[in-house]
């Protein structure tokens, strides 16, 4: 803390130079502009709200008042937890081992799971004891990694559109954010042709999130292996945001069963991490658990971030994932396949309504063009309000986003059905 804002708070709490009322009402003074600028890191103070949490206020609003909202802003899971993911966590938590904190870096079970499902799925292998971490979720996982690497100055760069936390991920590490555009005609895949020789100098991070959110695009095998090639080049880090791991085609060229992921492809194990969650591909959201792959090396920093500001996931949470991670995948290869089901019917009833869809096979979304020319934020106002179906306006995934909207699948099959003829009766 600098002398100066030490003096200043010094002489506002005596009364010298104090706001008026300060003297006889000391909370107004430590909520005043001033001293809340002086006690509050800019990191934090500035970080922008929370998109998500703003559209559920706006959702809970209209609920409030009797409107029936079809709510497809949100990427939770509507469909249970697969049963014998809730059994083997309901018997966990009756092993004494689970009342007490967990290893740090997670449980050698849930690790070994990992390792093998990374074996099995994606065809790469790992030392679950030196390459991988326990973590509740993958954006814990994806803020102990930003928070180990960055520092003020460096430039976090990421894929435009993306997921708007990303943007909070470089504010809070005083780091500055590079967003690649990309457009639909270039399937909303980057052209890293774009981007400059001294842009890529000044990057210490390329975060990338394939299966994509928003858009659903899955990376080509190209996309990924030039990524890694500028990595090499140019000295930075890769990562891959794989909140969406197993939902979708596999790409040509891939050992993967299922999308594939980064540390899939020859050259990525030594400059890349990626961080996987269990909470779409199991329907575990609520659970709260993931974990992050790397190289030892780099991974040894990102354990001791996590075991120092970080809680290693409830024991029987593990145990669950473990379950989940092990099983034959065929509660997976079904809700993949549901959600194709859903897509197919929002994607076909928003076209008969004259709304272009970007057609893609990954993640949980459907991301549609506004019509005549609107904004997407204009559209989804306009959705919510006269529709009372909620949608994210893309541009709260940034500057190439601004024409589109964002529709979760993640509602039943009626709903949808209904949500589709709800549009249709605007007349657009």
């Amino acid at each position: 803390m600098s002398e100066q804002k030490t003096a200043q708070r010094t002489r506002e709490l005596s009364g010298d130079g104090s706001e008026s009322g300060a003297a006889d009402n000391p909370e107004s003074w430590w909520a005043s502009d001033a001293h809340v600028s002086s006690m509050v890191a800019n990191n934090v103070r500035f970080l922008p709200n929370n998109v998500f949490s703003v559209m559920d206020a706006r959702v809970d609003d209209a609920k409030a008042r009797g409107i029936d909202v079809i709510d497809l802003s949100k990427a939770n899971p509507d469909l249970p937890t697969p049963e014998f993911i809730v059994e083997a966590g309901q018997q966990a938590l009756e092993r004494i081992e689970n009342h007490r904190y967990s290893q740090f870096d997670g449980k050698p079970a849930l690790l070994q799971a990992a390792q093998e499902w990374y074996r099995r799925e994606q065809g790469v292998e790992l030392d679950w004891n030196s390459q991988l971490l326990a973590t509740c979720g993958a954006g814990v996982a994806l803020t102990a990694l930003t928070q180990t690497v960055l520092e003020p100055g460096d430039v976090l760069a990421v894929v435009d559109p993306y997921y708007p936390p990303y943007a909070a991920l470089a504010q809070a590490a005083g780091a500055e954010l590079l967003a690649i555009p990309c457009t639909r005609e270039q399937g909303f895949l980057p052209d890293f042709e774009t981007v400059s020789d001294e842009q890529w100098s000044r990057t210490k991070l390329l975060l990338l999130n394939y299966p994509n959110n928003p858009t659903g695009a899955v990376a080509s095998e190209q996309l990924f292996r030039q990524a890694i090639d500028l990595a090499h080049r140019h000295g930075f880090l890769l990562a891959n945001d794989f909140a969406y791991a197993s939902l979708g085609e596999t790409p040509s060229g891939s050992t993967a069963r299922g999308p594939a992921g980064l540390l899939s492809y020859a050259g990525s194990q030594d400059v890349a991490v990626e961080a996987v969650s269990l909470s779409k591909m199991y329907g575990m959201a609520g659970w709260r658990l993931g974990f992050i792959a790397g190289p030892s090396w780099l991974m040894r920093y990102i354990r001791e971030y996590h075991h120092q500001m970080c809680s290693s996931p409830t024991g029987a949470v593990q145990d669950a994932g473990a379950a989940a991670l092990l099983s034959d995948q065929s509660s997976v290869e079904g809700l993949s396949a549901r959600y194709a089901k859903r897509r197919s019917i929002l994607s076909k009833g928003l076209e008969g309504a004259g709304i272009e869809v970007f057609h893609a096979d990954g993640a949980l979304f459907v991301w549609a063009k506004a019509p005549h020319g609107m904004r997407g934020a204009d559209f989804a106002d306009l959705l919510l309000d006269d529709a009372r179906v909620a949608v994210m306006p893309g541009d709260c995934f940034g500057a190439a986003g601004e024409d589109f909207v964002r529709f979760s699948l993640l509602d039943d099959e009626l709903r949808l059905e209904e949500c589709v003829r709800r549009i249709r009766a605007l007349e657009l």
